[in-house]
């Protein structure tokens, strides 16, 4: 469904709350999820963490798991059944199919790889892609459309699903915004420079715009320099290639966005995979990296990165970046920070999880964010020392090939990091950063409170509400559409294929009349769908391991 390959080689880590209850009466582990009991040079781990750093991963009851897997077999068999009447004219066949005359040639795809797709996504495929036709705020305005052929065409109504509650844009401070004077400043830039540069960084393409705007990410970071591209996506595929290559080894977190696992695959480098935000698992590859260096030679590693994400957008969780520093330093590997959907959403002032953690941008040694959410725009950006940026804007995939970003999207960026930096003159910029924190602990405390599972860190934006079943998808996006309230759901293969949810990301934007519009939908909802799964409402479930030989240096 969405995003197939956010979730590489692995599923998420789950806690069990009866053994969690029995550490925490013992006094053997805190609140944050790090071993307390175990010291060295005389240094707690916990010392690590300025702040309480809780996060929810609970277990469905076992009944839910053996409905799930049991929901996917019926669909299964039926599917096999039905692919049998397609075979033999019972059915009419409306996928694509190879040509007659060309049954004697290598396939173009695998009929099998699109079992998944013809026999159950088909049923519920009318919950995505939904057009919309108004700027995605924290309404928006949807084109109505129908099927007659059970979701394989559809066709519109001429109908417009008026304001409709934004549920699934990555719309966190609100900057996705129509209004006059706010864009005042990039219609002067529209006006002056056009829409598009048509030349790549290192021709003809690098404008004082991009100039301008470089300068103020390195400022807003604090970091020596920083260089921006057009596409979010390409900046981590396009450039961890010009970082490492062959002889390099890549340690990267198990639920990884696919932009960070193509740009891996495409560098041609070592890749191992460690589970997801489980120090343990990493400080096991990174030992057994320096121990026995490279497959067969045995050399040393030309480099070590360890590719990691701010906050997780399937999961809602937040890197712990004081351990995986403290990692880092200890086995001298190099640290490459996606902050994508952690820029701007968390943190005192916006800065990610670096400010999150009170910890110094000097700590990462490879700063890289998209101005695709929180600033209601398009590109990225990678920072740091100013050797890595010069060497990036030599080799640099995305600067040699890509066109630059265009003009008004540099300036809608600049004038919000200038409102997030308070260079605009007002402290707007701080409030959008304080009610989106204020929205995001109220959505998951009620969320809580009445009973359902979700994933994620309490200061999170990301929020994942878990429907496991997959009748359950569609039912749950169709029943909020038809309350006005726009969802995302992702299932099997964006996911495992027992966790399958509905996605919400929190906004500055959102009033709390439609935070409470929607909580009250869903608390309706769940009772009709029994969606509310938790046997420990307003509980916390920090990340507790078996592995106990874990050892961090401050």
């Amino acid at each position: 469904m969405a995003n197939p390959s956010a979730v590489c080689n692995g599923h998420l880590h789950h806690h069990h709350h009866q053994k969690q209850n029995n550490l925490l009466k013992s006094g053997i582990y805190k609140k944050n999820g790090i071993t307390k009991g175990m010291k060295k040079n005389g240094v707690s781990n916990g010392t690590l963490y300025k702040k309480t750093f809780i996060e929810h991963f609970e277990q469905a009851p076992m009944y839910v798991a053996v409905l799930t897997f049991l929901g996917f077999g019926v669909g299964t068999i039926f599917g096999y059944l039905r692919d049998f009447m397609r075979a033999w004219g019972l059915e009419k066949r409306n996928i694509a199919a190879e040509r007659e005359e060309q049954k004697d040639f290598v396939p173009l795809y695998q009929d099998f790889e699109n079992f998944y797709t013809r026999n159950l996504y088909m049923r519920i495929r009318d919950n995505w892609n939904r057009p919309i036709c108004s700027v995605p705020g924290p309404q928006f305005d949807l084109m109505e459309r129908v099927t007659d052929d059970y979701n394989w065409t559809f066709r519109f109504t001429g109908r417009t699903i008026k304001n409709v509650i934004n549920m699934g844009s990555y719309n966190y401070l609100g900057f996705a915004e129509t209004d006059v004077n706010a864009l005042k400043t990039v219609t002067i830039e529209l006006q002056k420079y056009g829409t598009g540069v048509c030349s790549t960084r290192q021709e003809m393409g690098t404008l004082d715009k991009h100039v301008e705007l470089e300068k103020l990410v390195a400022k807003f970071l604090g970091v020596e320099d920083a260089m921006v591209f057009g596409m979010g996506f390409a900046t981590n595929s396009m450039n961890i290639p010009a970082l490492v290559g062959k002889g390099c080894l890549i340690l990267s977190d198990e639920l990884n966005h696919t932009s960070l696992v193509l740009g891996a695959r495409l560098s041609g480098a070592t890749i191992r995979i460690f589970k997801h935000n489980n120090m343990q698992s990493l400080e096991t590859l990174l030992r057994d990296a320096i121990i026995y260096g490279q497959p067969r030679s045995r050399r040393a590693w030309r480099k070590i990165i360890i590719l990691v994400e701010g906050i997780y957008s399937m999961e809602g969780s937040i890197v712990r970046l004081p351990e995986l520093v403290s990692l880092k330093k200890k086995y001298k590997a190099y640290l490459y920070l996606d902050e994508a959907h952690s820029i701007g959403a968390v943190g005192a002032t916006g800065r990610g999880v670096v400010e999150y953690f009170d910890m110094s941008p000097d700590d990462v040694d490879v700063l890289m964010g998209t101005f695709t959410k929180s600033f209601g725009a398009a590109g990225g950006y990678i920072a740091g020392k100013k050797d890595l940026v010069d060497f990036l804007r030599t080799h640099s995939h995305s600067a040699v090939y890509a066109t630059s970003m265009c003009p008004p999207v540099a300036e809608q960026i600049i004038r919000a990091m200038k409102c997030l930096m308070g260079l605009d003159g007002t402290t707007q910029g701080l409030q959008r950063v304080r009610q989106l924190a204020k929205n995001t602990r109220y959505f998951r405390r009620r969320l809580h409170e009445m009973g359902f599972i979700i994933y994620g860190n309490d200061d999170s934006p990301v929020v994942p509400l878990l429907l496991y079943m997959p009748g359950k998808i569609g039912a749950f996006a169709r029943r909020m559409l038809e309350k006005n309230i726009g969802v995302v759901v992702v299932g099997f293969p964006a996911t495992p294929i027992t966790e399958s949810r509905a996605r919400f990301c929190v906004s500055a934007a959102h009033t709390r009349e439609m935070l409470d519009t929607v909580l009250n939908a869903l608390d309706e909802l769940g009772d009709f769908l029994h969606l509310k799964y938790s046997r420990y409402s307003k509980s916390s479930h920090p990340e507790l391991y078996e592995e106990t030989r874990l050892e961090l240096e401050d």
